[in-house]
C-alpha cells in the first residue's frame, strides 16, 4: 500500500470561520455541493472527493468557494450516502467498523463509493457543460482520485492532501498529473509510505509533485487549527499549491486534458 487505513485522525479537527457560498443540490440521489466561478463556466471543474466528514462540512464548503474564487467550478458530493461521520467522535469510535458495515450500503468501501463518484463524472460530463476535470482528494477521498484518474475514468488531473488508503497498484495505474500535500506528522501517510510512493511515481511518465508540511499532523489541509501560524501557513500553502497545479495542467499552457 502507498497508504495506510484511515484512523482517529481522519475523524478530529477544528471548524473554520466562514459562510459558505455555494448551494447544495441532488445529481440523481446524491446531495452535492455546487460552487461556481464568477464567470459562471463549467468547462474546466474541480470534483472534491471528501474526507469522511463529509460534503457539508463547513470546511470542506469553504475550500470549494476559494477554487470557485480561483476561476474554477466546483463539484464536491456526498460519498457516504447520507452516513458521514461527525467531527470530533470519541476516541473509542470504531472507524473501520463504520468503513465496512455502516450505512444504508452497509459500508463504505470502493463497492460503493466507485459507483456514486462514476454517476457524478457522467453527469458533470453529460449534462452539466465539463469538458475537462480536476480531482482534489482529502485523505479518504485520495483513494479515488486515484481509482479516476486511470485511463478514461474521467479525471485528467489530481491532487492529494494527507492521503489514506490508496493502494500501491492505484497508483501505479495513474494516467495524469498528480500532486500530493504530506504532514510531516502522519501515522496514516507516514515517512515510510511518502517514500514508498515517491519510488513508484518516479519511474513512471506522468508529472508529479510531493511537498512535505512541517508543523503539521495528518487532516491539516481540512480540519486544522488555524489559530497556529505554522499551522494556519501550511494550510493555505497546500490550498495554492493545489491551485498552482490544476491552473499549469488543467487549463494551463501543460493542459494535460488538450
Amino acid at each position: 500500500m502507498a497508504s495506510n487505513p484511515p484512523g482517529k485522525c481522519c475523524t478530529i479537527g477544528v471548524k473554520h470561520e466562514g459562510t459558505p457560498t455555494g448551494e447544495l443540490k441532488n445529481i440523481g440521489d446524491v446531495s452535492t455541493y455546487f460552487a461556481y466561478p464568477e464567470s459562471k463556466d463549467t468547462s474546466t471543474a474541480i470534483l472534491i472527493l471528501t474526507d469522511v466528514i463529509g460534503h457539508k462540512f463547513e470546511n470542506a464548503q469553504l475550500i470549494a468557494d476559494q477554487f470557485a474564487a480561483n476561476g474554477y467550478y466546483v463539484v464536491m458530493p456526498d460519498l457516504f450516502e447520507g452516513d458521514p461521520i461527525p467531527l470530533n467522535r470519541p476516541a473509542d469510535f470504531d472507524i473501520m467498523k463504520w468503513l465496512t458495515t455502516s450505512g444504508p450500503s452497509k459500508g463504505h468501501t470502493k463497492e460503493t463509493v466507485d459507483p456514486i463518484v462514476e454517476k457524478i463524472i457522467k453527469d458533470m460530463k453529460q449534462n452539466q457543460g465539463v469538458k475537462k476535470i480536476g480531482a482534489v482528494g482529502y485523505c479518504f477521498g485520495a483513494k479515488y482520485v486515484a481509482r479516476f484518474m486511470t485511463g478514461g475514468k474521467g479525471v485528467d488531473v489530481g491532487y492529494m492532501a494527507h492521503p489514506s488508503f490508496v493502494d500501491a497498484d492505484e497508483v501505479k495505474a495513474l494516467t495524469g498529473p498528480l500532486s500530493i500535500a504530506a504532514a510531516e506528522t502522519d501515522q496514516i501517510f507516514p515517512a515510510e509510505k511518502r517514500r514508498e510512493t515517491e519510488d513508484i511515481i518516479k519511474d513512471m511518465s506522468i508529472p508529479y509533485q510531493i511537498s512535505l508540511y512541517s508543523d503539521v499532523e495528518h487532516g491539516f489541509a481540512v480540519r486544522a487549527d488555524t489559530t497556529k501560524a505554522p499551522v494556519k501557513y501550511a494550510k493555505e500553502a497546500a490550498f495554492l499549491q493545489a491551485v498552482a497545479w490544476f491552473d499549469e495542467f488543467l487549463k494551463g499552457s501543460r493542459s494535460w486534458a488538450a
